[in-house]
């Protein structure tokens, strides 16, 4: 099935009769459907898909709530207040839960974190919840940055040394060892360019501290095996993999 939406008007009309007359002459060829053509009602896009998402409960503990939703936390949960506008990271996708069951299991009081490709800032803000000293959350996307930052004042997370800084980009200079914990909830193939530092950013472990957990997500089964290659590379052995459904989590362990 191809869909596709057009603007009424003059254009529109002109671009719907070039789609006609190009399935007319696809028709010669081949039998096709009638194309079904209908008038969408006009609604407010960026706003529409908040009905559908509701608190979640993730892990141990966590409770993820959308800042428009009233939620009743049970005593021993811990409540994260999200408002991802455009940014990814809502906590409606698996690889966001895995990481969040992974930071559960690894974070400890004090720890220093970096969060490379925050979004929302989902996992920055349940790493201090969880305890951590200080986060470091990047993005390449100047949107992700400002709506992590609203995020995290959401969440009455500090700003600043000592709380949560974020900032655009991604791997940072100049802070090799200096993580206890590093997350990457990205991509499997663009998790191996970042191990072997193919974007210009210095290499993924490199601000891993030695003993210290790096948490990577966003991964397919199938290429899980190509990011576990890439950490081994560079110092890192497995220690942990999460999986929900086609999704994975690894945890490795710097060396």
């Amino acid at each position: 099935i191809v869909k596709t939406y057009i603007k009424p008007g003059e254009r529109g009309a002109q671009i719907r009769r070039q789609i006609e007359e190009g399935l007319w002459f696809l028709s010669r060829i081949y039998p096709i459907p009638e194309p079904l053509i209908r008038t969408v009602r006009e609604e407010d896009w960026a706003h529409a898909w908040k009905k559908f998402y509701k608190p979640l409960r993730v892990g141990r503990h966590i409770l993820l709530k959308p800042s428009w939703e009233e939620v009743e936390p049970a005593p021993d949960d811990i409540l994260v207040e999200l408002d991802p506008g455009m940014a990814f990271g809502t906590g409606l996708h698996p690889s966001t839960r895995l990481c969040i069951v992974a930071l559960e299991d690894i974070v400890k009081p004090g720890d220093r974190v970096l969060d490379v490709g925050t979004g929302s800032g989902v996992l920055s803000i349940v790493a201090h919840k969880l305890g951590a000293a200080a986060i470091l959350a990047t993005d390449i996307d100047p949107i992700a940055v400002d709506v992590a930052g609203e995020n995290a004042a959401l969440n009455d997370v500090p700003i600043g040394a000592g709380g949560m800084i974020v900032e655009a980009g991604s791997v940072p200079a100049g802070r090799a060892g200096h993580f206890d914990v590093v997350v990457a909830n990205i991509l499997a193939e663009v998790l191996v360019k970042l191990f072997d530092a193919e974007y210009g950013y210095p290499p993924l472990a490199e601000p891993l501290a030695p003993g210290g957990h790096l948490i990577l997500a966003g991964i397919i089964e199938e290429r899980a095996a190509m990011v576990v290659d890439a950490a081994q590379r560079h110092g890192c052995r497995l220690v942990d993999r999460k999986q929900e459904g086609d999704w994975v989590a690894l945890v490795v362990r710097k060396e």
